[in-house]
């Protein structure tokens, strides 16, 4: 899992105007419900913006701080909270330079 001390930089009103439409696109692929912020979530979460940088998360059970949940999640993840549309969570974090360069 990533290091949560760590901030990552910011981004402009371009990239993020970017990023909001190809999340629209995009299924949420991740669930928080009952269970809440666990370390086997953030662990999963991990995983997926490993995978793939741009991740949805769907709030079940949290509807009510989902405000200051997504912004733990970016933080727990080291990612950048895109947007809060409802109850789902548009968090991005980039791909290391070295595995983006093998990956292409």
């Amino acid at each position: 899992m990533s290091d949560p001390t760590t901030t990552p930089g910011r981004i402009g009103g371009a990239e993020l105007r970017k990023l909001r439409g190809r999340a629209q696109r995009l299924e949420a692929v991740t669930r928080l419900g009952k269970g809440g912020v666990s370390p086997e979530f953030l662990a999963g979460l991990d995983r997926e913006l490993a995978l793939h940088e741009l991740v949805k998360v769907r709030l079940y059970e949290l509807k009510d701080q989902r405000h200051e949940v997504a912004e733990q999640l970016a933080q727990k993840t080291g990612s950048h909270l895109v947007t809060v549309i409802g109850h789902v969570v548009v968090l991005y974090r980039p791909k290391p330079a070295a595995a983006a360069e093998t990956a292409a």
